[in-house]
């Protein structure tokens, strides 16, 4: 039965998975409240199960048999006796039948009531919520528009640029942005169509298009004694293909005039829906600081830790103490905001491959050592932190400016399916400022070790080098913007080529000098180490780069003469350590240094380089060897990912064109559509609809 007002849950069930459920159940067992964890047949050996008190089995891999089948939650929930349910976010997070349907049999959903998420689930009704609620609304039609022609005319009046936008749409689909008639004709059209086919619902509104625009949410958190506050606001401007990949808090951008004013519209449309947990009230902002209602999000949000940190509050608890009928133990003016806080997506994809996804086994898995912890809790000691609590007595997240925080669902050894959606993690970072947020990120990243699957650290590392991200200078533009062509490894250029020079001379040094060491050597033929090493970056003769350097120590300090400037660069980690840390010059350094065959490879600061450290002899011969060109693949349809093959659209004997679709492979969610490079005709299709690809594994050979 539900929890009454006066007393807390002693056993609560998590409909969710990976990182989120994990978050829950440390907050929760913080609190002294066992966790139920549910999983599908994919997720057997999943982190969460493993963490959680109890678990239970709902179902195959794919959500929609699993964690999208409310029944099976609900029977879950009776046959352990859970008395609430946190949905986390995604899957039935944001579905007000889901909560109404929990309510109904007796058991506390953790989140709002479900007429607060049924009246800002659809875009259109919370429009014109807000605009009653009297929050700016982007000048626009807020009823779904019948024709095409109509959509031009309306378009007109607004004025362009417009955008066109679908009522039920999210996560980019169902959305156009049109300049002219022409462009507003056709949007229509598409968005209609798209909404029609994904979301059953082909309802399509019209409103003006901001420039530059940032997106900027509000935290707020409400409870049902009639209390609501806003904890501060969210940059979240920094997306790729509308899906965000880093987050701060604060925003650079905002004065304090436009903060209160947009937290207090927050709180103002939050109150005219009765809400009462956690939710965000997401605006488009202007180059002129003007801000619109973009929508409202009833759940916690991916990027939560962020407002966790510069609060010092623990919104998963208050979530679950509001569902427990509890009062805010704060009033708006007792809210602190300290520091500056960031978090990094960190998602099992390739940039280098336009960020396909990249699925399988994480051979090696050694996240940053974590300074602070979700829920306040030291997972080493498993007790409370020290920090004074900012909320009358509750035990919250510290409350101390800085520190690195990871939150994740995965381990070494387990598997990325190919099921779900490809978040390994979130790396979160609080300093004191801006600068020192933006220096801590940057040096968790290099700190970071993924191995197996692929990740998008060398792209949050470019993001986070960027001049204009480091001055704040930024839209949601921003990324199509910087990289128009895509993210390659030439985006990403090292600003002291000589530290990684020095590096790679260093640790060979280290090695030979440990050779030396070894004893039982041969008399006369003992291993020298030597002072001279050309440094090879690059291929095979002329597209080689030779550096040669004097090297002199035998470890930790190094001195390293690059060219006709001395280096000095300690190593302070062991040999066997592929993160790196010491000091370049004076100034402290981590990287990662692993050994390739003969080479080293580097990775730093985004950057990855292949370095041959070699005796002078050697590296004059090194010059002279052919340069053996890679093999043509033209001939080849290549799995660009791992993932299922869900289609293949020819047979052998068939010609096709240049941009006909050949496969459609699903991975993470997502459906990825392979065409034609060229003409050509089918000589084998060698794999069939329903076979898992690894990664460049021949699909079709050509003629």
């Amino acid at each position: 039965m539900a929890a009454d007002a006066h007393s807390m849950f002693t056993k609560i069930l998590i409909a969710n998975r990976g990182e989120i459920a994990c978050r829950v159940i440390k907050t929760a067992r913080k609190m002294g409240i066992k966790t139920v964890a549910v999983y599908s047949e994919a997720d057997r050996n999943a982190l969460h199960v493993e963490l959680a008190d109890e678990s239970v089995c709902i179902g195959p891999a794919p959500s929609r048999e699993s964690y999208l089948v409310m029944d099976k939650i609900i029977a879950a929930c009776k046959q352990t006796g859970a008395q609430a349910v946190h949905p986390g976010y995604g899957f039935l997070s944001e579905n007000a039948e889901f909560a109404r349907r929990v309510e109904e049999e007796g058991i506390v959903f953790i989140g709002p009531k479900h007429a607060s998420i049924s009246a800002m689930g659809d875009k259109i009704a919370s429009k014109n919520l807000a605009g009653a609620a009297q929050v700016n609304t982007i000048p626009g039609v807020n009823s779904a528009i019948d024709t095409a022609e109509q959509a031009v005319k309306i378009a007109q009046g607004i004025g362009y640029p417009v955008m066109i936008k679908a009522s039920a749409g999210g996560g980019g689909k169902g959305l156009r942005v049109a300049f002219n008639d022409a462009q507003a004709f056709e949007g229509f059209t598409s968005c209609r169509n798209e909404a029609r086919n994904s979301f059953g619902d082909d309802r399509v509104f019209i409103e003006k298009f901001v420039e530059e625009p940032r997106h900027i949410e509000i935290q707020v958190l409400g409870d049902a004694h009639g209390h609501c506050v806003y904890l501060w606001e969210r940059e979240c401007s920094i997306q790729r293909r509308h899906q965000k990949v880093i987050e701060e808090a604060p925003s650079p951008f905002l004065d304090e005039a436009t903060r209160k004013a947009m937290g207090e519209q927050a709180v103002a449309l939050a109150r005219a829906v009765n809400y009462q947990s956690a939710g965000t009230v997401e605006f488009v902002v202007g180059k002129d600081k003007s801000f619109y209602f973009l929508e409202m999000n009833t759940r916690l949000q991916v990027e939560h830790p962020v407002t966790e940190c510069i609060t010092g509050l623990d919104l998963v608890e208050q979530m679950i103490r509001v569902a427990a009928g509890e009062k805010l133990g704060f009033t708006q003016e007792q809210i602190p905001r300290r520091g500056w806080a960031m978090e990094c997506r960190i998602n099992a994809e390739d940039p280098f491959r336009g960020f396909l996804p990249s699925t399988g086994r994480l051979v090696q898995y050694q996240p940053p050592t974590q300074t602070m912890f979700a829920a306040g809790v030291d997972e080493e000691a498993g007790g409370p932190p020290s920090q004074p609590s900012p909320s009358g007595g509750r035990s919250e997240v510290p409350a101390a400016v800085g520190g690195v925080r990871v939150d994740t669902g995965v381990f070494e050894g387990g598997e990325i399916p190919m099921h779900y959606d490809s978040m390994i993690g979130k790396l979160i970072v609080h300093g004191t400022d801006r600068p020192d947020a933006i220096r801590k990120m940057r040096e968790a990243l290099n700190a970071f070790l993924i191995r197996g699957v692929s990740s998008n650290i060398p792209f949050q590392a470019a993001l986070l080098a960027h001049p204009r991200f480091v001055a704040g200078d930024f839209n949601t533009g921003f990324i199509a913007e910087q990289y128009p062509k895509g993210f390659t490894a030439a985006s990403v250029v090292h600003k002291q080529p000589e530290f990684l020079v020095a590096l790679a001379a260093a640790a060979r040094r280290r090695v030979r000098a440990r050779a030396a060491g070894i004893g039982g050597q041969l008399t006369g033929h003992e291993v020298e180490v030597g002072k001279d090493f050309v440094v090879v970056l690059g291929g095979a003769g002329s597209q080689q780069h030779q550096t040669a350097v004097k090297v002199h120590g035998t470890g930790p300090r190094f001195d390293v003469m690059v060219g006709d400037t001395q280096h000095a660069i300690t190593l302070d980690s062991p040999l066997r350590d592929i993160v790196v840390r010491g000091e370049f010059d004076g100034a402290p350094f981590c990287a990662q240094l692993e050994r390739v065959g003969l080479d080293y490879r580097i990775w730093h600061n985004g950057a990855q380089v292949e370095a041959r450290v070699l005796s002078p002899r050697a590296a004059e011969l090194s010059a002279l060897m052919p340069f053996k060109a890679p093999p043509d693949l033209s001939k080849f349809l290549l799995s660009p990912m791992p993932g299922l093959l869900a289609d293949v659209a020819v047979q052998a004997g068939q010609t096709v064109r240049a941009g006909e679709k050949l496969a459609v492979i699903e991975a993470m969610k997502m459906e990825n559509i392979l065409v034609a490079a060229q003409d050509g005709v089918v000589a084998e299709v060698a794999a069939k609809k329903g076979d898992s690809l690894a990664v460049d594994q021949v699909i079709i050979r050509f003629e």
